[in-house]
């Protein structure tokens, strides 16, 4: 019999651009003793097992992890480091106090991608070596042949892409983490330059940097430590295709499946009735449109005309990236995933201040690893 797993405690640092006073060991550590704090545990004596989520190359320096430890209260304990995104890691301790080989643990995630000089090239270096990467193109054209194909298949135009923008921009006015909250204008984001055709530079989020621990117990530990657990219904996971000459670019295939196995463990039928609000990846505007219909929260190819008529809005019927996305907040590196975790978490509480939202139950948490990768996760969480 399967246990009920909670998240019980959150930690984060503030999501900047540039954080030339802090280094990524001292926001892990922020963090850290935040969702300790939150949780009233200490690690040392109180959580079984840790997992870490983050990738070497965005360090600079071949394992990093060797700096996990003495920065959360790991030291000669059990620890997990993932090369994924931070979803990843709340599937991994959701399976592992499952099966009762722990009753707490705790997974970080953070990002300094300021440190980063050169990102494009990283961004390169992961794609593959004989096909793709000798044409020494800038990675982000897959973004743009993702767009448009994905615009021709389904029919959605280029000001609805565009408003996703304009929507998660304004989002993060209200969340005072956000580093790239702004109020623009249809206008503004269709006259801003073309990068990669048809995306334009006011659709493609930015770095930010930041650090995240969550705290997850049994049912148990969660009752006897938590006045307030938010529970993970359920997860799902996917890395689709490596390969982009056999991917499909006009749908996010890992998307679909990640969700599916996410509803099939929550025992959702019918995500759109069933989920209050949800936190999409929108690493591109389009993006969230494409995970939308992916995740069949609308039908293929209404994600567009449901943006256009206001129906993603923070006071709509279905609230999308009410903490502003990474459009709004910037993206973390792996630990995105987490930022819409956390976000779905303090909506589910009621601790997310002027954003927050009325009367929510069931939230959705979704991540995409970015370029040029085609995997992603689902976390399904809820208040009761």
């Amino acid at each position: 019999m399967q246990r009920r797993v909670a998240i019980i405690g959150i930690g984060y640092t503030p999501f900047r651009p540039i954080t030339p006073d802090l280094s990524f060991k001292e926001m892990m550590f922020e963090a850290a003793q935040k969702a300790y704090e939150d949780a009233g545990v200490c690690p040392r004596r109180d959580i079984d097992a840790f997992v870490t989520c983050e990738e070497d190359f965005t360090h600079g320096r071949s394992i990093f992890n060797i700096h996990t430890p003495d920065n959360i209260g790991a030291v000669m304990k059990r620890i997990h480091t993932l090369p994924a995104d931070g979803i990843y890691g709340v599937a991994d301790a959701y399976m592992l106090i499952n099966t009762g080989l722990a009753d707490v643990m705790a997974v970080e995630s953070h990002s300094k991608a300021s440190n980063m000089l050169t990102p494009n090239y990283l961004v390169a270096h992961a794609m593959d070596p004989v096909y793709n990467k000798p044409l020494a193109y800038n990675p982000y054209f897959i973004a743009g042949m993702e767009m448009n194909r994905y615009l021709c298949e389904t029919g959605t135009t280029e000001e609805q892409c565009a408003l996703v923008a304009v929507k998660n921009k304004a989002n993060a006015l209200r969340n005072p983490e956000a580093a790239y909250g702004d109020r623009i204008t249809l206008d503004d984001v269709m006259n801003s330059e073309i990068m990669f055709d048809p995306l334009r530079r006011a659709e493609m989020s930015s770095p930010a940097d930041g650090g995240i621990v969550l705290v997850l117990a049994c049912e148990e530990k969660a009752y006897a430590l938590c006045d307030s657990p938010i529970w993970v219904r359920g997860v799902g996971w996917c890395s689709d295709t490596p390969s982009l000459e056999t991917r499909d670019w006009g749908k996010a295939v890992y998307a679909q499946l990640a969700g599916d196995m996410a509803y099939r463990v929550a025992g959702i039928g019918n995500p759109r009735l069933e989920i209050d609000f949800a936190e999409v990846d929108d690493s591109f505007a389009y993006k969230e449109l494409q995970h939308l219909e992916a995740l069949r929260l609308c039908r293929p190819g209404e994600a567009g005309l449901m943006v256009e008529e206001g129906g993603t809005l923070r006071n709509s019927e279905f609230p999308v990236n009410v903490s502003g996305g990474s459009l709004g907040v910037g993206r973390l590196d792996e630990a995105t995933g987490l930022q819409k975790v956390l976000e779905v978490v303090l909506q589910l509480r009621g601790e997310a201040g002027s954003r927050q939202l009325e009367d929510v139950q069931v939230g959705l948490a979704q991540s995409w690893r970015g370029l040029p990768a085609n995997s992603g996760a689902v976390a399904i969480l809820s208040n009761e």
